[in-house]
């Protein structure tokens, strides 16, 4: 494999994502194999987790070590014990909601939209207009929270602690809109089988205007400083490579696959939400590096920021919620002085949504892959069974086959660059 190389310019404007992306000459070969070690030579078994900041979460990695070159990784899970599809199957398709805030907790209002999506091709319900561009704004919203929250956290990992700050203050401005919406910062709650909890409040509309007209300009800081810095480029270029192919057998999704080459994103391949209509890009790395990984998950905070601009563009008016008593509660003034309302009320509280005999799988495109939501109906308002498909989960198979032959200190940009959340991973 040739080196790569490029002039290191901290001024040279625009995003490398954008462009074709800077490359600095490469410390590791793509290529490189673990060579055996010499006769009488010991390795050493290392720790590293579940308690530590690096591995983001309660994640242990059982590392063989040569010297400081890694041998083998073994990430071992289950630490966590959330259970949330055995929850799932004793409550109402409703109350399934609230758990999937706690899955993958830097997006919840995609994972939100996920559940309901599935529930609601189980009971062949068809949502409203508005209620279908609200979604899109929420699962856009959730993409920019899960990535800033990303290059924050991995810039700290690296070394950069500036970076982290404007990453963070981003973060803030659509929690300070998702509170707006929701009452709430991290667990939103925000759909219902067939609809909304509520509509977006006066001003919200305006407040995401000003987020989406600005917001570029953080992204555009966090390029210059670090896409052309050398530093970075040396810590993650040639770094945690895998080919298209390998990305593929592992069943990867999201950043992680098409920062490999592949192409694939749910929303362009597999539409939903009527996202074929939206005019966005999807950004697909070359590498398959940590590198490529930074620069596919930085230009997709700019593709969100575009599907955002054209969903506010075209929010309708109507209602959010389907016109179906049987699925939506009535509102609290029509159950107080209406029989046939309260009775609806009445038997949805108590009894909840019951779903036809069958099954459904729907799956979307999640800020870290393809989340999917699997339910298996007997008739009653339960599911009998609660799959989910979660991506940080899968795409974590891979560090292994990333990690070998490059240094310890690696491994830690390697694990960043995965991106995953252990309530989703351990469910």
């Amino acid at each position: 494999m040739s080196k790569r190389t490029v002039e290191v310019e901290l001024a040279t404007p625009g995003l490398g994502a954008r462009g074709q992306p800077a490359r600095v000459p490469l410390g590791v070969a793509a290529d490189q194999t673990v060579e055996e070690p010499e006769a009488g030579a010991e390795h050493l078994l290392m720790n590293l987790g579940p308690q530590h900041p690096a591995t983001h979460g309660v994640l242990r990695l059982v590392v063989e070590l040569d010297g400081e070159t890694v041998v083998r990784v073994i990430p071992h899970v289950g630490y966590l014990h959330s259970g949330f599809e055995k929850l799932g199957e004793y409550r109402h398709y409703n109350q399934i909601i609230p758990l999937t805030d706690r899955t993958d907790y830097l997006s919840p209002m995609a994972n939100n939209v996920g559940v309901a999506m599935a529930a609601e091709r189980l009971m062949g319900i068809e949502i409203t207009p508005r209620c279908t561009v609200l979604r899109v704004i929420a699962c856009e919203m959730s993409r920019i929270i899960s990535h800033m929250v990303w290059l924050g956290t991995t810039s700290i990992d690296l070394g950069a602690f500036t970076p982290f700050l404007w990453a963070f203050q981003e973060r803030e401005r659509i929690y300070n809109l998702q509170e707006m919406w929701t009452g709430a910062r991290l667990t939103t709650s925000l759909t219902r089988v067939g609809g909304l909890m509520a509509d977006i409040p006066d001003g919200f509309v305006e407040a995401l205007r000003h987020f989406t007209s600005t917001f570029p300009n953080t992204l555009h800081e966090i390029d210059r400083v670090l896409t052309r810095n050398a530093v970075w480029a040396g810590r993650t270029q040639g770094v945690g490579v895998l080919t298209a192919d390998e990305a593929i057998n592992y069943s990867l999704s999201g950043p992680m696959l098409r920062a490999s080459g592949v192409p694939y994103d749910v929303r362009k391949d597999k539409p939903y939400l009527e996202y074929e209509t939206y005019d966005f890009d999807v950004p697909v790395g070359e590498h398959g590096d940590v590198y490529d990984r930074y620069l596919v998950r930085l230009e997709e905070c700019h593709q969100s920021n575009r599907i955002l601009e054209q969903a506010l563009d075209r929010l309708p008016e109507g209602p959010i919620n389907v016109d179906d008593p049987r699925v939506i509660l009535p509102p609290k003034s029509r159950a107080m002085n209406d029989m046939e309302a309260m009775i609806y009320h009445f038997k949805q509280v108590m009894e909840g949504v019951k779903a036809p005999v069958g099954e459904a799988y729907v799956g979307i495109e999640n800020p870290k892959g393809e989340l999917g939501n699997y339910f298996v109906s007997d008739g009653t308002a339960k599911p009998v069974r609660w799959r989910i498909r979660p991506p940080a989960f899968i795409n974590l198979a891979s560090i292994s086959k990333m990690a070998e032959g490059h240094l310890l200190s690696d491994l830690i940009a390697i694990n960043a660059s995965v991106d995953i959340v252990m309530g989703e991973v351990d469910r």
